[in-house]
């Protein structure tokens, strides 16, 4: 089939210019690899996953394809360097991150030949990163799940474009040919996309918790700062309207619960967690509150992506979500999009005429 070559196509040695978000509890083995064997740029999440759980899923990962992959890695975790010594060994294509490395970190990765690709929200964070070496940026406006900004893909997009000289991915709202074309109109150099792969066949979100998010509309989703105390992205749902009127010690309290309960499910000792907390307090401007909040959500989301218990979980999603209604596959996923971005892109440059 035809196909379209981007700066991300050449830099990360993909087929077609469309990456697949690295989302907890969704992003796995499975579904990185149908998006790379499918041409697209997979991202393994590693956030909610053990150091030797994220071994595992980069080992399995490589038995299932033989397309360069990423992996997303929390760059205020306290063994971030240690994973990055493991895909610097494994040879990963790529590490993204959702917030920026430190400089000497991608030094590190980029000697190795590693791609260093982290996820922004504001043109002076994509400035930033470029003057460190960063070899290409997300940018997700605020229509994307999970933690988003207030700021909308079209505003935020040409933002970044104008601020830096790297390839911009687009993300926030894609779902179909039309949505690339018009990133690529803009000057990126192509979309990243969640909630769509997210409601594919590869994706392990239980069937039940798919159908849920396929009968959702544009006014479906909440903003909700009570997940996490950070603007977080979800699906409305009674837990969620619970969580929203709740005061802030009943929020206080939940966190500390799920706290011990990601500790307990990681392995991971309190001296870690308070570890990764300040190195958290340290790396953004959150305070203590939404530090001890953040507990909630691998847990929440854990409860509602991975057990299926829409009842104590949450649903991070886009507001895309309202205008899909289908489960394809990986491959038919990509290869619709491309071409129907091919088939806009064609129609626009016969107005020429």
């Amino acid at each position: 089939m035809s196909t379209l070559r981007t700066a991300l196509t050449e830099l990360v040695g993909v087929q077609h210019p469309v990456v697949q978000t690295g989302m907890g509890w969704v992003a796995g083995p499975r579904l990185v690899a149908g998006t790379a064997n499918a041409g697209g740029l997979g991202i393994l999440a590693s956030a909610t996953m053990t150091y030797t759980e994220l071994e595992s899923a980069i080992a399995k990962t490589k038995t299932l394809t033989d397309q360069p992959f990423g992996v997303n890695i929390r760059a205020d975790a306290t063994d971030a360097p240690q994973r990055i010594d493991l895909l610097i060994r494994e040879n990963v294509h790529v590490a993204s991150f959702a917030l920026a490395p430190k400089q000497e970190l991608i030094a590190k990765l980029k000697t190795a030949g590693v791609v260093v690709i982290p996820s922004i929200g504001a043109a002076k964070h994509a400035k930033k990163v470029a003057s460190w070496g960063a070899d290409a940026v997300i940018v997700q406006g605020g229509e994307g799940g999970g933690h988003t900004g207030p700021v909308a893909t079209t505003l935020l997009l040409p933002s970044v474009l104008d601020a830096v000289d790297i390839p911009v991915i687009a993300a926030g709202g894609f779902y179909d040919g039309r949505g690339l074309a018009a990133a690529l109109a803009y000057g990126a150099a192509g979309i990243a996309m969640g909630t769509r792969f997210l409601l594919t066949q590869e994706s392990t979100v239980p069937d039940s918790v798919k159908q849920q998010y396929l009968t959702r509309g544009l006014q479906d989703t909440t903003v909700s700062r009570k997940v996490d105390g950070m603007p977080h992205r979800v699906l409305n749902t009674d837990l969620v309207n619970s969580l929203e009127h709740s005061g802030n010690i009943r929020g206080l309290a939940a966190a500390a619960r799920n706290a011990s309960k990601f500790k307990t499910m990681t392995g991971m000792k309190w001296s870690t967690l308070v570890k990764d907390g300040l190195a958290m307090k340290k790396s953004s401007d959150r305070t203590w509150q939404q530090i001890i909040m953040a507990a909630n959500t691998p847990m929440l989301l854990k409860a509602g992506l991975v057990d299926g218990n829409t009842h104590a979980g949450v649903l991070a999603s886009g507001q895309v979500v309202g205008l899909l209604n289908d489960l394809p596959t990986c491959k038919d996923l990509i290869d619709g999009i491309i071409a129907d971005a091919i088939k806009r892109i064609d129609a626009l440059s016969a107005l020429r005429a």
